[in-house]
């Protein structure tokens, strides 16, 4: 059961309902309404209606015999009549433009697929001159800033998994290895990185990570700067603080 936050809105039986899935999800195992109560900080007499309700509408099954109730497969299959990446997309959609809005910049959404960085977003700057960074494009994972900053995101095993499959990092020497492992854990130190783009020069490319925690579903949020413009137009600050700010309401957005 999640902590009470003050809300604009109260909704007692909503909140009752929500609490009793979120404990079944965590427990795990089939439990009676009284362990189901305790575990919610209700009485049995308050979640009656809630477990009515919820077997009622296919959330959770009860056994026969015993009476406990446990979920069912009714979210499982909601969840996944949209794969998780097209969530992503819908609920990014006006946060990037927002981003490009206010920093003048184009902005794309990357996720990994077959060990690579894969575009599967992009919102254009409003300028009349500025780069595209096409959908369905795909860029080495060590030669990029958001294939770095996704790096970071990883355990270490995960991480060597995928370095290790990489065409790239297989033929640098130790010192081009070393540095790599350096400017990943400098990631995961800043939350983001900024670098000259080693696949085009004149480009500056930065990027912060986007994910839960407890969730498999990582992207990388980035925008690629003409270096030229940098201070003239805009700033490292800005470009950063409003990646994060993004960062943030697309995180809130996936459920953060």
């Amino acid at each position: 059961m999640t902590e009470e936050n003050t809300t604009k809105y109260n909704a007692p039986a909503l909140d009752k309902g929500l609490d009793i899935l979120e404990y079944l999800s965590k427990e795990g195992v089939p439990l009676s309404q009284a362990e189901i109560a305790q575990g919610i900080q209700k009485t049995p007499s308050e979640i009656y209606r809630m477990l009515v309700c919820l077997e009622e509408r296919g959330y959770i099954t009860r056994s026969s015999n015993a009476g406990k109730y446990r979920l069912s497969l009714k979210m499982y299959s909601l969840s996944h009549r949209h794969t998780p990446f097209d969530e992503l997309k819908r609920v990014a959609h006006y946060p990037m433009h927002n981003l490009s809005a206010s920093t003048r910049q184009s902005c794309h959404l990357s996720i990994i697929n077959n060990d690579q960085l894969l575009i599967i977003a992009q919102t254009r700057s409003p300028n009349a001159v500025s780069l595209s960074i096409e959908e369905g494009t795909h860029f080495p994972l060590t030669l990029t800033t958001s294939g770095r900053v996704f790096l970071s995101m990883f355990p270490e095993d995960k991480r060597n998994d995928l370095l290790n499959r990489d065409v790239h990092y297989t033929k640098w020497n130790q010192k081009q290895k070393d540095e790599l492992i350096q400017s990943i854990e400098k990631v995961k130190q800043d939350g983001h990185r900024f670098a000259q783009s080693k696949i085009t020069s004149g480009i500056t490319d930065f990027a912060v990570p986007i994910g839960l925690d407890d969730s498999d579903l990582k992207a990388v949020l980035a925008i690629s700067v003409f270096t030229s413009c940098l201070d003239e137009e805009i700033s490292e600050e800005q470009i950063l603080k409003a990646l994060k700010t993004t960062q943030a309401e697309i995180n809130k957005l996936i459920g953060g």
